[in-house]
């Protein structure tokens, strides 16, 4: 009986040999839990099982612990405090100064600072104000940890004066008892968090970014509730990039120009956000949200294209592929070819990226990170554009001064890259002075007052979109020049009578959703010059604006339109000449072939 009671108290011995390390530890990470909470996210609210899967943790990790020797044991317990302090204070800082708690995108900015930059940021930040924030409570349980590490010596040896006046057997049924009750409560923590450890496991041993992000947008995705998780994760999306950033290093050897005819002096690329073609009236859409686009295809300056789809419907993946020479379907990764600015870059043109969404920021969630990595990084940055803004604007109309208070160039590429329609709508247009459409305007729509509301605001975020193109344009009138105009993706927003707005990024791939998420607008608009200068070029547009085309295949008819002859352009991927191929599979997703799904439909 005695030798099953010493068995069975075994299951005590994690919590009694390490106490202060479990309690000091469940403290802090239960205050992390319940204090950052995201403040941008309507409803937002801490983790449900934070004290449940916290619990399982510790004990797992005092467990551990209990199985090496004590004097080892010691400061290895010693290190794990002051690190998960240490992260819990980093992360609790970035939530209060940043609204965010710790991101892959904050490690990134630690990693390239100064000395000097650290230094200023410390002064600024480094105050009394820490200790009366949030931050304070971090230091408060740290100090609360120090004096009972201080007082328990003499504590440790009451205890023992008093465990001596227990018979045996009392101490060994008690600790049996304890074992059984701390073994019962982490077996029920264990099958209540499980779901969220495997989502982990499968969070945490992807091979590249581009997965990481869409394992996150899966249905049950890892909760990251702890300090220590989000730094770990950063660390891991770190090395993730580091390593296709190396791929992305090597394969700019890879860039080859043989001449350059600058058939296009002035080419301009605008790319959107979130935007459903079906809501635009180049494609039928009976409410006025493109106006200003319609005139133009009136006039016919613009050629709008009828049969194009994104590859992703994620902005990061379509910038990959978008950017990258290698298409869906070629061998090897995205990383493994060169960007299409490279090539402009290397045949002469001046090349400028103005973007209102891919500048680093300490906030950024890791889509952000995902897709804006290798355009952020400081080296391939400067091989990808001699021009970029450097700050973010409110309305898209802030990237317009940014462009105008440049010099004009002889031979340029301008890449502007929009908010466009991304959620939230109401959040992408002055609302005060640009508000036209509201939900009295949708008697047709079975839905709350609330959500046609935000249906009106996708259309007024739409017709904003339309006016800041619009000004981009006209920007380019007098010059030798075309525009191309795509978006991401397409968007959900109540299409028919489905009760949702967004991307289902989870969801199997039919038709209907494809048609939602997947198809985009796409149009080309030229100025009069290039019309007369280029009448083969722009028969070309009108002859072949109703391929199928799949974005992936951009940067080669750019190559086309800026006249540079590089052994990196394929003839069959420009939707422009000729020898295009009209057949090639187009893989939404790298996995469903639009055209079967369109033929079936």
């Amino acid at each position: 009986m005695k030798r099953l009671l010493q068995i069975v108290g075994l299951l005590w011995r994690p919590l009694r040999v390490n106490g202060a390390f479990f309690i000091f530890m469940f403290a802090l990470g239960y205050l992390c839990t319940q204090t950052e909470i995201r403040l941008h996210l309507r409803g937002a609210k801490p983790y449900d099982l934070s004290a449940t899967e916290l619990f399982f943790d510790l004990y797992l990790v005092c467990a551990v612990l209990a199985l090496i020797p004590r004097k080892i044991r010691l400061w290895v317990r010693l290190l794990l405090t002051v690190v998960f302090y240490v992260v819990a204070l980093i992360d609790m800082f970035c939530y209060v100064h940043f609204e965010s708690t710790l991101t892959p995108t904050m490690l990134m900015l630690f990693l390239e600072t100064t000395g000097r930059e650290a230094e200023e940021f410390l002064e600024a930040y480094l105050g009394w104000d820490l200790l009366t924030s949030k931050t304070g409570l971090i230091f408060l349980v740290a100090l609360l940890h120090v004096i009972w590490a201080v007082c328990s010596t003499w504590l440790k040896q009451r205890a023992q004066k008093i465990h001596l006046r227990f018979a045996e057997p009392v101490v060994l049924y008690s600790q049996a008892v304890l074992g059984i009750l701390a073994f019962g409560i982490f077996c029920y923590t264990a099958t209540a968090c499980w779901p969220n450890k495997q989502a982990i496991h499968r969070l945490m041993t992807k091979s590249n970014l581009g997965e990481v992000e869409h394992e996150l947008t899966t249905k049950g995705c890892a909760n990251l509730y702890l300090p220590i998780h989000r730094m770990v994760f950063s660390v891991y999306a770190n090395k993730l990039a580091s390593q296709q950033l190396e791929h992305l290093v090597n394969a700019t050897e890879k860039v080859q120009v043989d001449s350059c005819s600058f058939r296009s002096p002035q080419i301009v690329l605008i790319i959107g956000e979130s935007y459903n073609k079906h809501r635009s009236q180049l494609y039928g859409y009976d409410k006025p949200t493109t106006p200003r686009q319609l005139r133009r295809m009136q006039d016919s300056t613009l050629i709008a294209f009828t049969d194009v789809v994104a590859p992703w419907n994620l902005t990061s993946f379509v910038f990959k592929h978008v950017f990258s020479l290698h298409a869906v379907g070629d061998v090897g990764d995205w990383s493994d070819s060169p960007m299409f600015p490279e090539v402009f870059r290397k045949a002469g043109y001046h090349v400028t990226f103005l973007t209102n969404q891919f500048l680093p920021k300490a906030g950024e969630a890791v889509y952000d990170f995902s897709g804006g990595f290798f355009l952020n990084h400081p080296e391939l940055s400067q091989q990808l554009f001699d021009t970029r803004n450097a700050r973010l604007h409110r309305y898209d109309e802030g990237l317009l001064k940014a462009y105008d208070a440049l010099p004009h160039r002889d031979h340029q590429l301008t890449i502007f890259h929009l908010m466009g329609q991304h959620v939230d709508y109401l959040g992408r247009f002055p609302r005060n002075t640009r508000r036209k459409f509201t939900a009295a305007d949708y008697p047709e729509k079975k839905l709350p007052e609330k959500r046609l509301q935000i249906n009106a605001d996708y259309d007024n975020a739409t017709l904003y979109n339309d006016s800041i193109v619009d000004e981009i344009i006209r920007r380019f009138e007098g010059e030798n020049a075309i525009v191309i105009y795509m978006p991401d993706h397409g968007e959900e927003c109540f299409s028919g009578t489905l009760d949702f707005f967004g991307r289902m990024h989870s969801a199997a791939i039919d038709y209907r959703l494809a048609r939602e998420e997947f198809e985009i607008p796409f149009w080309i608009w030229a100025s009069e010059e290039y019309r007369q200068t280029h009448p083969y070029g722009w028969e070309a547009i009108k002859r072949y604006c109703h391929r199928p085309y799949m974005t992936d295949l951009l940067p080669h008819t750019l190559m086309f339109l800026g006249g540079i002859h590089s052994k990196n352009y394929r003839k069959d991927y420009d939707v422009l000449n000729s020898a295009y191929n009209e057949k090639r599979p187009r893989l939404l997703k790298n996995s469903v072939d639009y055209n079967k799904l369109k033929n079936e439909k």
